[in-house]
């Protein structure tokens, strides 16, 4: 999830009635700068000329709620909402989630008092836990279409939409590249393990010896690193799930499970190349945003969220910066050497309990208006500054990671898949997987790590 720099909050609930939440997409790193109190914030322009969308009058004067989880997006949904009242005649109040509040704890408790938003933003396993005895059933809505490769289904039936996309890789600074080994870089050339080895030689002949940053952080190791063994057993959510019963259960040996070897055996390499080899649990995850933006290194494992700390760090948008791959073996036709992983990482679901019918119209109109009115695309791209998962949206995000996802997720070249995995995971598993950067435990400590893990989850 993307957000502020200085909100030094993480972004991504816990959802308590699962003990469980699908880390794919959050952010936990934190730049230390604070904001300059002079910086006057550039704000995009909205044309609001041209407005197609279809507004359904006898919905003039209804008023309903929305939840919002996502707090760097508050004052750009607040701003939606006003122009939606504008054209609509539907008021909208936003109620934000007070920061370090978990969201669902927070609809929970709306639920309890009678008084639950019409809209909540959720994460995905929040909706998961809710929807069946909560949410109204959106199966039938005309954005499913826009959008159905990031559709969670629950049941078998649609009860969120997916508000953004978010996704991981290897972040790499092709100016740095291009300077460093004297040519032209060209990522679609990079499509196997084997074919990453040979650019990371040929940066250490080039005088980069040690070209990728690898944050020592257990949410990011692991949740972002070590849930790719789940996530790409098939490359859907469904093989995810599968591929965790299946250990919980005893019925995949993690010892001879392909996923894992082939992770260990990238991860192995990021390790080996790593800038802060000779001390990875001393790195600071700001100064790997300095170093990839002024040329200490070429490569950081993260995702579209680090934006922020780069641009902080003297990023600018107008340069190239885009995704490869994490890698796991040389076969050029798995998936996983030439997709990247995106998720919607958060939903809108609408009550289906208390709210009137006239409410649900309303909400379901908004959701409508920001896939399918010309005002709503642009502000969901240029005002909230997210990857929409609607194949329809024409606008692309500004800055450079976030645009190279949205081109990735329009030219099939990302895959869905969200892991739902105890709230414990990333720091217990992190913390193995902490030892294993470090070299304090080998191959066969950290799959019993993983193993013990999820025999105390039966």
């Amino acid at each position: 999830m993307k957000k502020k720099v200085v909100t030094k909050v993480m972004a991504f609930s816990l959802a308590a009635v699962m003990a469980s939440t699908a880390l794919t997409g959050c952010t936990f790193g934190f730049a230390s700068d604070p904001d300059d109190p002079n910086e006057v914030e550039e704000k995009e322009v909205i044309d609001t000329s041209i407005d197609t969308f279809q507004y359904d009058a006898g919905l003039e004067g209804t008023s309903i709620t929305l939840l919002n989880s996502k707090a760097e997006i508050q004052n750009a949904l607040e701003e939606m909402a006003a122009q939606f009242e504008e054209k609509s005649g539907v008021h909208i109040e936003v109620m934000p989630v007070t920061d370090g509040d978990s969201p669902y704890t927070k609809v929970v408790s709306l639920y309890n008092s009678g008084t639950p938003a019409t809209m909540a933003i959720l994460d995905t396993t929040d909706v998961i836990a809710l929807a069946e005895e909560k949410a109204l059933d959106l199966s039938s809505e005309p954005w499913i279409q826009e959008a159905e490769e990031y559709m969670t289904k629950v049941g078998g039936k649609v009860y969120s939409f997916p508000l953004c996309i978010e996704g991981r890789g290897i972040i790499y600074n092709k100016a740095v590249l291009e300077e460093t080994l004297g040519k032209e870089f060209d990522p679609e050339s990079i499509t196997t393990l084997d074919d990453f080895k040979g650019i990371l030689e040929e940066l250490k002949e080039a005088g980069m010896e040690r070209p990728i940053s690898v944050a020592k952080e257990d949410w990011s190791l692991g949740a972002h690193q070590l849930q790719y063994i789940y996530e790409t057993e098939d490359g859907t959510s469904p093989g995810a799930q599968a591929a965790i019963e299946s250990i919980k259960d005893g019925t995949l040996d993690l010892k001879n499970y392909e996923r894992l070897g082939q992770f260990l055996d990238m991860f192995d390499v990021l390790r080996e190349y790593n800038v802060a080899k000779a001390d990875p649990l001393g790195a600071d995850y700001d100064e790997m945003a300095i170093d990839l933006a002024d040329g200490k290194t070429a490569f950081w494992f993260n995702g579209n969220w680090a934006w922020p700390n780069l641009e902080e760090a003297g990023a600018e948008k107008e340069d190239a910066y885009g995704f490869l791959p994490y890698f796991l073996n040389n076969d050029t036709e798995d998936f996983v050497n030439s997709k990247i992983q995106a998720s919607p990482s958060k939903q809108i679901m609408i009550d289906g309990q208390i709210a009137t019918e006239n409410e649900q119209a309303a909400a379901k109109e908004f959701l409508n208006w920001m896939v399918y009115s010309e005002i709503g695309q642009q502000m969901i791209v240029k005002s909230a500054s997210i990857i929409p998962p609607f194949q329809n949206n024409p606008y692309e995000p500004k800055d450079p990671l976030s645009r190279n996802i949205y081109e990735k997720a329009h030219e099939g070249k990302t895959f869905n898949a969200s892991a739902i995995v105890p709230n414990d995971h990333w720091a217990v598993l992190g913390a193995a997987m902490q030892k294993y950067l470090a070299g304090r435990s080998d191959r066969e400590e950290l799959t019993q790590s993983i193993e013990k893990y999820w025999a105390e989850q039966k």
